[in-house]
């Protein structure tokens, strides 16, 4: 290492520099120096040759034996520091960059009123940083920032992995501005119960969900989603809460009410992290089987299958037996292939919910 640094046509010195300079204009060795100093000689090099920091230790006997106070040279340390991190924040910065490529500031303006900022992508990448709440951009590429990836798969590129962490962040950090009772299960689960019958009403549920997750000690968040982040929810324990993460990617009927049952599955097993598309496992598969359960019981969706009569009339019938969106139930039945995906017969019992997300 060197005992100066130069950067921005700014220059700084390390002690070391002024220290060896005494030593030189003492006329001693490096080691009789040491000596007098009440340090080794091993010590002294590293910290004329800018390898070491300068200690408190020595800051004070260095004032004692030249007369100066011990802020003299800890000033003289803490103004190197500076420029040392400057040096290497414009290091940070260049590797900010390129992260940020794999982000979109309209997302940011559109969602979250950051300001319009045309071409000034540094200065967007500092107020997404703040926005975050973190150091630094580079933090979002590392799959444990704020939620483990579950079962995360080999394609899972980079550019997913940030995308996913920039919602889950937002997400996190929006659930720790709530207040909440202490979790508890019991009350969640009559919470899923009530949720359920709101499944028709494609306009108002949502504050009605939050509300009744929010009493259960549950922080439901709906998220605009970022494109190419592959996630599909997220769980979360904070503190005496439980964050719920969904993105709206999906707000049909049988898809979005599918999603969220999916996570609550995941609670319900206390287990918690990120789901991603197209993941497996042992987990993936007891969530899904709890969010099928919990949206058509099986008994009653076996009965009304062993009846093969799948027509609008039929199916809206069956849904409100169930007390369920139709198109749960369309979903249901195009997901065993009983329907098919583009059959336009099953047009009207398509709905798609409205989350006012300010």
């Amino acid at each position: 290492m060197s005992n100066y640094i130069e950067f921005n046509d700014k220059i700084a010195f390390h002690p070391g520099y002024y220290i060896m300079e005494l030593i030189t204009e003492s006329g001693l060795t490096q080691e009789d120096f040491a000596k007098r100093l009440d340090t080794t000689p091993k010590n002294l090099s590293k910290l004329v040759n800018g390898e070491q920091k300068l200690s408190t230790d020595i800051a004070m006997k260095l004032s004692r034996m030249y007369g100066t106070t011990i802020n003299f040279w800890l000033n003289l340390q803490a103004s190197y520091d500076a420029l040392i991190a400057e040096f290497n924040s414009g290091d940070e910065l260049e590797r900010e960059r390129e992260i940020f490529k794999y982000l979109d500031y309209k997302y940011f303006k559109d969602n979250f009123n950051l300001p319009e900022l045309p071409k000034q992508k540094d200065e967007q990448i500092k107020l997404i940083r703040e926005k975050l709440n973190i150091a630094s951009l580079t933090v979002l590429k590392n799959r444990d920032l704020t939620v483990s990836f579950r079962n995360f798969s080999t394609d899972l590129d980079e550019g997913s992995v940030v995308r996913s962490n920039v919602m889950l962040q937002i997400a996190t950090n929006m659930a720790l501005e709530e207040e909440a009772p202490k979790f508890n299960k019991q009350k969640f689960e009559k919470a899923v119960d009530y949720a359920l019958t709101l499944t028709e009403n494609h306009n108002d549920f949502y504050p009605l969900l939050k509300k009744a997750f929010l009493e259960a000690g549950v922080i439901l968040e709906v998220l605009p989603n970022i494109s190419g982040s592959k996630t599909n929810g997220a769980t979360k324990r904070i503190g005496n809460n439980i964050l719920l993460m969904v993105n709206d990617r999906r707000l049909s009927s049988d898809v979005f009410w599918f999603t969220l049952m999916h996570e609550i599955g995941h609670i319900m097993n206390d287990d918690y992290g990120v789901s991603f598309e197209s993941e497996a496992g042992q987990s993936e598969e007891e969530a899904d089987n709890y969010a099928r359960e919990k949206l058509i019981p099986s008994e009653k969706f076996n009965e009304f299958k062993y009846k093969k009569d799948f027509s609008v009339t039929s199916i809206k019938k069956f849904a409100k037996e169930i007390n369920r969106d139709p198109g749960i139930v369309l979903g249901r039945l195009q997901k065993e292939k009983k329907i098919g995906y583009n059959d336009y017969r099953y047009k009207s019992l398509h709905h798609k919910y409205k989350i006012n997300l300010d």
